[in-house]
């Protein structure tokens, strides 16, 4: 059956279609009940199912993948390389979970991992699940403020962290950002059990702060059963911003999330048991949740737990991880990609990579040259895919294990089964024709592996994500969308990325898209900036290929008019930006999405806001140097330094 006549029974027929691909998992107790959505907009799925998580990804395996690989750690920053078969994750989770129960920690408590990109954040992951607990990761190197109003949300009984992690051959010292964050919070925890790498100076709190080095050695041949639980017992909190300011914790459930992925890995990514999946992103995102640990895991898959750059120690890296270890399903990001394509491209030709059945890119907009470039450098399917942390796996994206629908440049192609979606008027609430921008919406219930609630909030849950469209109860992604005469769907940008240009509404998308098809641009980002006449403009700021060639003022100011030009010929003058500047770097978060709201401050002379997640704070300093040369005042009057 074909990927649009899946989705249509997935819908037509919910308890039918999903009670199918709850075989793809094991239960302790099969489930009767496949969906209790007596409460919209919460759906239960599964409810009087028994399972778990990490007996899904690790013990279900071990009969048949026991000597198998599993986990593949690569360290390109301390240059550390090793396999864990089934069988030694087997043990190296339950040495974890023994520990975790040395600390008290019972089904239901929390416990918050501040951790790099090392195996034991992936043991506790898991061994956090084999016995009920509820993980919340957070990006190890996070902000101390933003980390402590995690612990004040989540309230964990136990912290794990490391005393420091490595980024582009720099250390990243954890252990004083964690002690700050602790002191901050109102919620203390317990214990904090920390992984001393030996690459910072470790001093551990007595009474508090244990070492994990000699619990793992007393803790080594543990032997603990897996918890059975409820299908919607909460597996983890994930934080993801809020426009209020306060994080939201996307809870995620345990049964509805194992099938769900289960499905995905099969028809979605196509990875077979004792194949090898790369993804290139971090445990403390979404992508690394399901798809680093999770997904592939439960499909019996080794995966690639990668600590270090796409660069380092040159731009084949990640090629020659794909030969070695036969990586046959990839998954990264287009920032990756435009980072890659400014180094030479015949990096992309050194490494035999004929084990690689398509490369996976999400997490931001693909553009149209970005994906024609590496799919050409690379000779393999790219397959561009979009969801968000709330729904756990795609919305969108090519089914390639149910049929071979041809991708599309610019889409991320098709609703995936289970995802009843729509394109709304914003005003109106109402379903738009072909070839019209629109709200990307979900009419409930979410499918399986969706967010069951926002962590302790049901209320603004469903304030946050289902009351935003007049009139209907429907999930919207706060995202502008397209649809296709054949059903492909367009990403256009955020709707509060929307630029009202003398009443013209115009997705930065759009825009992007235009500039980036210049060929001496590598990327760029777009924002609205308030204007006096117009309402809004358009402001660009672009990194170029070969900035040597543009160094003298002239030849910038040349090339602006070129862009200028091209945005005018490809959408019209009034989507031109009113400047276009060229900086070297564009300012980013940890996982690669550009911080547009805070060029638009700096652009409107405000504060940048809350930059805990940036990448490179020197970013923001380049926009606000280019703002300041334009107008002659060096900077000054742009904004408050952050």
């Amino acid at each position: 059956m074909g990927l649009r006549a899946q989705v249509q029974r997935s819908l037509e027929d919910r308890e039918g279609f999903w009670a199918e691909q709850a075989k793809l998992i094991d239960w302790q107790t099969a489930p009767q009940t496949i969906l209790d959505y007596s409460r919209p907009p919460f759906a239960r799925w599964y409810p009087d199912g028994t399972t778990n998580l990490c007996h899904n990804a690790v013990d279900r395996h071990l009969p048949t993948l026991a000597d198998s690989a599993a986990l593949i750690y690569v360290s390109t920053e301390t240059g550390q390389e090793r396999t864990y078969t089934f069988a030694e994750l087997h043990q190296e989770v339950m040495t974890m979970a023994a520990i975790l129960q040395a600390q008290d920690v019972k089904q239901g408590d929390r416990v918050l991992i501040y951790m790099p990109m090392v195996p034991e954040a992936v043991f506790m992951m898991l061994a956090c699940v084999r016995i009920g607990a509820i993980h919340s990761v957070v990006f190890g190197g996070f902000a101390s403020v933003s980390l402590a109003t995690r612990i004040d949300d989540a309230t964990p009984k136990v912290i794990v962290s490391a005393d420091a992690g490595m980024r582009a051959g720099k250390v990243v010292p954890y252990k004083g950002l964690l002690d700050e964050a602790i002191n901050l919070a109102q919620h203390q925890p317990k214990q904090v059990l920390m992984l001393d790498r030996g690459l910072a100076t470790l001093e551990l709190k007595p009474g508090r702060d244990l070492d994990l080095a000699p619990l793992r050695a007393q803790y080594a041949a543990a032997q603990v059963p897996v918890e059975w639980l409820p299908a919607d017992a909460p597996s983890y909190i994930l934080y993801t911003s809020g426009t209020t300011g306060k994080p939201k914790g996307v809870q995620r459930d345990t049964g509805g999330y194992a099938v769900a992925l289960a499905t995905s890995m099969r028809d979605i990514y196509c990875g077979a048991p004792g194949e090898t999946y790369f993804s290139t992103s971090d445990i403390g995102w979404v992508v690394g949740h399901s798809y680093i640990v999770y997904g592939p895991l439960i499909a019996g898959m080794a995966t690639v737990l990668y600590e270090g750059t796409p660069l380092r120690p040159d731009a084949g890296i990640l090629w020659q991880l794909v030969e070695r270890y036969k990586v046959s399903v990839m998954f990264s990001a287009p920032t990756a990609v435009r980072v890659l394509r400014k180094q030479d491209p015949s990096w992309l030709k050194r490494y035999d990579l004929s084990s690689l059945k398509a490369l996976f890119l999400a997490g931001e907009p693909l553009d149209e040259p970005t994906a024609a470039w590496i799919g050409e450098g690379l000779g393999r399917p790219i397959i561009d895919n979009y969801w968000q942390t709330e729904t756990g796996w795609p919305i969108l994206s090519v089914a390639h294990g149910l049929e071979p629908t041809p991708t599309r440049l610019g889409s991320p192609g098709m609703p995936m089964v289970g995802y009843n979606v729509q394109l709304l008027h914003e005003q109106s609430g109402e379903p738009i024709g072909d070839n019209e921008k629109g709200v990307l919406a979900i009419v409930p219930p979410l499918p399986p592996g969706c967010m069951q609630t926002i962590w302790g909030d049901d209320a603004r849950f469903v304030k946050t994500y289902f009351d935003s469209i007049p009139g209907r109860m429907v999930y919207s992604t706060f995202d502008w969308g397209i649809r296709d005469a054949d059903g492909y769907y367009f990403i256009l940008g955020r709707t509060d990325d929307v630029i009202n240009v003398a009443g013209h509404r115009l997705g930065t998308r759009e825009i992007e898209e235009s500039i980036n098809s210049h060929n001496a641009v590598a990327e760029c980002a777009v924002v609205g900036k308030a204007d006096s006449l117009k309402g809004q403009v358009a402001v660009g700021f672009a990194v170029l290929k070969d900035p040597v060639r543009y160094s003298e003022a002239s030849a910038k100011l040349t090339l602006e008019g070129e862009v200028m030009a091209l945005v005018d010929k490809q959408l019209g003058a009034v989507a031109r930006p009113s400047r276009v500047y060229f900086i070297s770097v564009l300012p980013k978060t940890r996982s690669g999405k550009v911080l547009r709201r805070a060029i638009q401050a700096l652009c409107e002379g405000r504060d940048a806001g809350d930059l805990t997640t940036i990448e490179d704070a020197q970013a923001l300093d380049q926009v606000r140097e280019a703002l300041g040369q334009a107008m002659g005042v060096s900077g000054e009057g742009t904004s408050a330094r952050s």
